[in-house]
């Protein structure tokens, strides 16, 4: 294992070498503390200009130390640590558009912004879908 806390994906850690040719993944995060989920997705590369420069370089992106764009999931690991979540790859893509397709497609699936657990707290940790979509349960006090 080459870092802290693996992806896993179908029970196996997840390397570098394991990309291939995809170009990105949604993944499952799971509050090992809570129970609580978060649904969200990461591209294996990034594409930039280099300032100054016409070309345009490809490396590879922070994939492996990632957890959320989630504030209160970076809130989490910040206080807790990185071993509060277990990260989990639902599935791989080849293509940017297909990643995000299949993104809003499973959080729609699992309705992210309104599912709730038997004491009526909010499952996900997910708040809106494409930013655009907005959760309409109160905010849970932690």
């Amino acid at each position: 294992m080459s870092y802290e806390n693996p992806w896993l994906y179908n029970g196996e850690i997840f390397e570098s070498e394991d990309i291939e040719d995809y170009f990105g993944f949604c993944y499952l995060l799971t509050d090992l503390e809570n129970g609580k989920l978060y649904i969200g997705r990461k591209y294996f590369y990034s594409i930039r200009k280099k300032k100054g420069q016409r070309k345009k370089v490809k490396s590879e992106s922070d994939w492996k130390t990632y957890y959320s764009s989630s504030k209160k999931v970076k809130l989490l690991t910040e206080e807790s640590g990185i071993n509060r979540f277990k990260r989990e790859i639902l599935g791989l893509w080849k293509k940017k558009g297909q990643v995000n397709y299949n993104e809003t497609k499973l959080l729609f699936n699992h309705n992210v912004l309104e599912a709730v657990d038997d004491k009526g707290e909010k499952l996900y940790y997910n708040d809106n879908i494409m930013n655009r979509y907005f959760s309409t349960l109160m905010e849970e006090k932690t």
